[in-house]
């Protein structure tokens, strides 16, 4: 099953792309692209959705790689969030 934090990726409707999609995509892991999402939804904004979709596009014109100062930042945020439950 999955943890109280894995399901937290549940809060939001899936969309067309996102914040895992554009910092690694296909080439990071399940657990990667699940911390990525929840950080996504504890720092949702208009600004951020729309720094999404802009950079979506270089994706889909360039590719992309993963961002690893992205993944840490992901990584502590799960962290902080998994030991205050």
């Amino acid at each position: 099953g999955f943890s109280r934090f894995e399901w937290r990726r549940q809060e939001i409707a899936p969309g067309l792309t996102g914040w895992a999609q554009i910092n690694g995509g296909i080439d990071i892991t399940w657990t990667d692209r699940i911390m990525l999402d929840v950080w996504y939804i504890d720092h949702r904004s208009i600004w951020l959705d729309m720094y999404i979709l802009w950079h979506t596009i270089s994706v889909v014109l360039w590719g992309d790689r993963p961002n690893q100062k992205r993944l840490v930042q992901a990584a502590t945020h799960a962290l902080r969030q998994q030991t205050a439950d």
